[in-house]
């Protein structure tokens, strides 16, 4: 029974409990926040995942894109899917995956354009330091310079030759503006002391269908997609511009080789999510990326189709962007190339 002589409670006492509830009831918000982080990424993924290609479908991009959703498949519940959106340098499907919901559903796996667009593009849809969350470096391969033999040109000392004594007459085909091939050709032209006419492509796919056609007589391209062409004899590769010669094509020299030293020029390929993404989905999709590209048969398939893995968690692809990004905006702005 209540007893209805008992004193009431002060102003003081009152407002010590209901503060000791709100702050209790706010530590428990707290405590319940990272719980539920957790337990959504333990969940994680219950439905299908989309990766984003910002470039035409059969690019470097795209190989190594269809090779890790593959793999990642089977590493992870529920199905992962690719879907191209090209365009504008890999802008527009970029800026899509910088403003999609962070939940872990929508990814990108994007080239080095990533890096090169800052310096290259006057506006781009994404902050490349804050926008996106590192996930993997996936890996990497050389550029290579492409001619038909229908040309008649079996050297880089014969394409400058023709070149030269004819400016403007020879068009080249590139991935599209701001890729790593873009920028190869633009080196070889200042290390050749060479002009020929730019024509860009959304992606590495139409570029090399339009060398094979005859519409331009010349392309650069990362090795990827080039590889069969190459090896049925119907494209042929002038030099790459890696380091090294590539395994698969140890008659083609590099550029360092012929001579113009610092030649050396990769398209790199990285894996990204939303920057708002949880950092524990981001850390299970970097451990389960890192699992997959570790696998022999994985790193066998990526050799055959011209990569060589990199395997680079976040923190190593975080300073990876940190680096190149200044770095392509100096290359970019001592190429003279105006930003478009």
């Amino acid at each position: 029974m209540a007893d209805n002589n008992a004193p009431l409670p002060s102003r003081r006492e009152i407002l010590r409990a209901t503060g000791f509830a709100a702050g209790t009831a706010a530590v428990s918000a707290l405590d319940i926040g990272p719980l539920m982080a957790r337990a959504n990424a333990a969940a994680y993924p219950d439905r299908a995942i989309k990766i984003i290609v910002p470039f035409a479908p059969a690019g470097p991009t795209d190989i190594m894109a269809r090779i890790v959703t593959q793999n990642l498949g089977n590493a992870l519940p529920g199905n992962v899917i690719v879907e191209n959106r090209p365009g504008a340098g890999g802008n527009i499907g970029i800026g899509y995956v910088a403003h999609a919901e962070a939940d872990g559903y929508t990814l990108l796996i994007v080239s080095s354009a990533y890096v090169v667009n800052p310096g290259l593009y006057a506006t781009i849809p994404y902050d490349p330091f804050k926008d996106l969350a590192p996930i993997t470096e996936l890996g990497t391969t050389p550029n290579s310079i492409l001619v038909t033999p229908k040309l008649g040109i079996d050297s880089i000392a014969e394409l400058i030759a023709r070149a030269k004594a004819k400016p403007n007459e020879l068009n080249w085909a590139s991935p599209g503006a701001g890729t790593t091939p873009h920028l190869s050709g633009e080196f070889l032209k200042i290390v050749g002391g060479i002009e020929m006419t730019h024509v860009p492509f959304n992606g590495a796919a139409p570029a090399i269908q339009a060398l094979l056609a005859g519409t331009t007589q010349v392309a650069v391209s990362a090795l990827p997609p080039v590889l069969p062409f190459a090896q049925s004899g119907e494209i042929k590769v002038l030099a790459v511009t890696g380091a090294h010669r590539w395994p698969d094509l140890p008659d083609v020299p590099t550029m360092v080789e012929l001579g113009y030293k610092d030649f050396i020029a990769e398209t790199v390929q990285f894996f990204f999510a939303p920057g708002k993404t949880p950092p524990d989905i981001v850390a299970k999709l970097s451990a389960k990326t890192m699992e997959v590209l570790k696998s022999p048969d994985v790193v066998a398939q990526l050799r055959v189709n011209g990569y060589e893995v990199t395997a680079n968690g976040p923190d190593a692809l975080r300073q990876r962007i940190e680096q190149e990004v200044p770095k392509w905006r100096d290359v970019i702005a001592k190429a003279g190339l105006k930003p478009v």
